[in-house]
C-alpha cells in the first residue's frame, strides 16, 4: 500500500522549499493539485533550481487535478492509486494543504481506510503572517475566509466579537482582493474602527506589511486597488 503525503510548497519564495518536500515530490508517483498548470510550472521551476535534489519526475505522469469542485469524486480514483501501492503527494496552490483548502476529505478517508498519511511540513501563510503581525500570538482564532452569504457573513463578525469576550485572542482572517474593502467595511460597522494588520506578497520581493485602522485602511484601497491574496490580523479590542 502506498502512503499519502500532504505537502507543503513555497507561499512565494522557491527557497522556501524543503528538502523532504523535494524529495516527496520528485518521487511521488502521483501529484495532485488544485491547479494542474501552477503545479507544473512549480516542479519546472524546482527541476531547474534543485536539479541535484529533484531529478525523479522523469517519466512519471503529469499531476492530477483535486480541487473543491471534483474532491468527491477523486477520491475513490487516489485511494485505488493508493492501494495499488502509488505514492501519492497533496499539494495546494501554495502554502500548506488543507488550510482553507481542499484535502481533510481525502485525509479523512485515508485513515478510515488503514492508507499512511505523512505530513511534510513548510511554509504557511496564516503561520507567516501570525509572526508579522506584531499582535500576541499566545493564542490566536483563524477562521479562514468570511462566509459569501451576507446574512451569514454578519452572523460571523458577531461570532468574532462574542471570541473576543470569551478568549482576548488575536483573529486571523484570508480574503481576497475583490472583496477586501467589502469585508473592511462590514468588519468597521460591527466592531468600530479598530485597527487591523494587512498582509500580502509574503516572502516575496514586493512584500508588504500594513498596520492602521479600518478607516486608514480603506481609505489607501479606495486610492489604490487591491492585488494578491491578503491576510488579515486583528487585536482583540477588549
Amino acid at each position: 500500500m502506498g502512503t499519502l503525503f500532504i505537502v507543503a510548497t513555497p507561499i512565494g519564495n522557491l527557497e522556501d522549499i524543503t528538502i523532504r518536500a523535494l524529495r516527496a515530490l520528485s518521487e511521488a508517483d502521483i501529484i495532485a493539485c488544485e491547479d494542474t498548470r501552477r503545479t507544473g510550472q512549480l516542479l519546472g521551476s524546482l527541476q531547474r533550481k534543485y536539479p541535484d535534489l529533484f531529478s525523479g519526475r522523469e517519466g512519471k505522469v503529469p499531476p492530477l487535478s483535486y480541487y473543491d469542485q471534483n474532491e468527491t469524486q477523486k477520491i475513490p480514483q487516489i485511494i485505488s492509486l493508493l492501494n495499488e501501492g502509488k505514492n501519492v503527494a497533496l499539494v495546494s496552490d501554495a502554502g500548506t494543504p488543507l488550510i482553507s483548502d481542499p484535502g481533510f476529505k481525502l485525509v479523512r478517508e485515508c485513515i478510515a481506510q488503514g492508507v499512511t498519511v505523512s505530513s511534510i511540513p513548510g511554509p504557511s501563510s496564516l503561520i507567516n503572517a501570525l509572526v508579522l503581525a506584531g499582535l500576541p500570538t499566545d493564542k490566536f482564532l483563524f477562521l479562514g475566509y468570511p462566509p459569501r452569504k451576507s446574512g451569514h457573513r454578519q452572523a460571523f463578525y458577531e461570532t468574532i466579537v462574542q471570541s473576543w469576550r470569551a478568549f482576548k485572542t488575536t483573529v486571523v482572517l484570508f480574503e481576497a482582493p475583490h472583496k477586501l474593502a467589502k469585508t473592511l467595511e462590514e468588519m468597521q460597522g460591527t466592531f468600530g474602527d479598530i485597527p487591523v494588520v494587512l498582509l500580502r506578497e509574503m516572502t516575496k520581493v514586493y512584500e508588504e506589511r500594513r498596520e492602521d485602522m479600518i478607516s486608514g485602511q480603506l481609505a489607501r484601497l479606495r486610492k489604490k486597488p487591491p492585488r494578491g491574496e491578503f491576510v488579515l490580523v486583528l487585536p482583540c479590542p477588549f
